[in-house]
């Protein structure tokens, strides 16, 4: 699936916990429906070349958007052993302030 990034686009972290500030090497995507899915901290978890996504999570999930300006390579970096497509899911290199904007 071709996963395409948009520099000044918005960024998503799914949790099952809230906080306001995302740690150091955690995951962000620009896929807002998979950070949802990973809200729900899933075992197992695919997507279809169609971009529908199915897992097996059942925690109550929480979706947050990353609340300030951030850069590839100097504040975040492609995850080096995902599994998932190209651009699917970056790393953060510090820390980030998130935002609440669902209860899933």
């Amino acid at each position: 699936m071709q996963i395409e990034i948009k520099p000044n686009g918005i960024w998503y972290h799914g949790s099952n916990v809230r906080f306001n500030v995302l740690k150091e090497g955690s995951t962000i995507t620009q896929w807002k429906e998979l950070a949802e899915a990973f809200s729900h901290k899933p075992a197992m978890l695919a997507y279809d070349d169609d971009g529908t996504i199915t897992h097996n999570g059942t925690e109550k999930g929480f979706l947050f958007v990353i609340d300030e300006p951030i850069t590839i390579d100097i504040d975040i970096y492609q995850h080096p052993r995902t599994t998932m497509d190209k651009n699917a899911e970056f790393l953060t290199k510090r820390p980030l302030k998130v935002k609440l904007i669902k209860e899933l």
